[in-house]
């Protein structure tokens, strides 16, 4: 945890915060043995970063004082959509998107995506939530993904891809395409990642006469959530890299 998250429901008196006994007051005394006088890294959920003073730590809670002053990190130029992945992968996914910074996951069905998988209680709301914080205070981030489900392909690609990209470019990665993604230019687009195995080639034909154009993101064959990862950091802004 890199980043304590305040929540706008926290126990507030004017700039100061209290954390009741839990898990990020637990942190704050036995993972970051903070003492009265420490200087920590808070964020608002939503909001600006700044710190937080520990002016009182005890078997209640954490009180701290608060100052933001800074504002949230940059956004990911790419918006992901993804085949539903395994549920115990999905997780994962949910913090890698939080730690990258993306503004919208699409979560769409595809043909190689088991039906089973859309009733997972990993995409209950509060299970959703969870796993984006995880991503967040380890990337010192505030300002959540938004998480989509859509479990109709055809209607996606036909009714909701096209507005989704208008005004930028998007691309499906398949890994037979002729242009690489870190071939295309640095701008913001949609990046589309499909199941293990890849999307089916109806799939592939459908989402290319809408909307979308087929990239590889190298010769060898990936996991989902490799893909995933190798999709955001290909697609960080040069003057991040810089």
């Amino acid at each position: 945890m890199n980043l304590i998250l305040l929540q706008p429901d926290d126990l507030w008196t004017g700039s100061s915060c209290f954390l009741a006994k839990g898990r990020r007051a637990d942190h704050i005394r036995f993972v970051l043995r903070a003492a009265v006088g420490d200087t920590l890294r808070v964020g608002l959920f939503g909001g600006a970063q700044g710190s937080g003073r520990v002016d009182r730590i005890d078997d209640l809670g954490v009180t701290l004082s608060v100052q933001l002053t800074d504002p949230p990190p940059r956004r990911h130029r790419f918006d992901i959509v993804l085949a539903l992945p395994r549920p115990k992968m999905l997780r994962r996914i949910l913090r890698t998107v939080a730690e990258f910074g993306v503004s919208n996951l699409h979560l769409i069905n595809s043909a190689r995506v088991d039906k089973s998988y859309w009733q997972s209680p990993l995409l209950s709301e509060h299970k959703i939530r969870d796993a984006l914080i995880a991503g967040m205070e380890r990337s010192q981030d505030t300002i959540a993904p938004r998480v989509h489900c859509h479990s109709r392909f055809r209607p996606f690609v036909e009714d909701e891809l096209p507005l989704l990209c208008k005004g930028r470019p998007c691309w499906i990665a398949d890994r037979g395409a002729p242009l690489a993604l870190t071939q295309t230019p640095c701008s913001p687009a949609l990046v589309m990642i499909g199941p293990e195995g890849g999307f089916v080639p109806y799939e592939i034909t459908l989402a290319t006469a809408v909307a979308g154009q087929r990239v590889h993101l190298g010769e060898r064959i990936l996991s989902v959530d490799t893909a995933l990862s190798s999709v955001l950091a290909q697609g960080l802004s040069e003057d991040l890299l810089a």
